[in-house]
């Protein structure tokens, strides 16, 4: 059974595939072979290989796992952690407390 192929816009393939040249000139920079990061993050050495060419058909466990392995898991809780539009949309969407009318008492 073969991998489904997943077609993406050129743009998002670009910045897969900057991503995963980051995270292996990351690895070459700590001087971890693609062995001991493969080792260390329980997946097979094609999977960092396809994690560092970007491929979008490796699963987001196996991005998370080859950034534990060389240091860099803190660099996923930064991800959509600054959301300026969807506060200012969130905001914006906010229903604004009314009071109800006073009671009129009877005299």
């Amino acid at each position: 059974m073969g991998r489904k192929a997943v077609t993406l816009y050129p743009g998002t393939q670009r910045l897969l595939s900057d991503m995963g040249e980051r995270i292996q000139l990351a690895r070459l920079r700590r001087k971890l072979s693609v062995d001991l990061v493969a080792e260390r993050a329980g997946v097979s050495r094609s999977s960092v290989w396809a994690v560092e060419r970007g491929s979008p058909s490796v699963s987001m466990g196996i991005y998370a796992q080859v950034l534990l392995a060389i240091g860099l898991d803190d660099d996923l809780s930064r991800i959509a952690a600054d959301d300026e539009l969807g506060r200012t949309l969130q905001d914006l969407d906010l229903p604004v407390r009314r009071r109800a009318p006073k009671r009129e008492t009877g005299g």
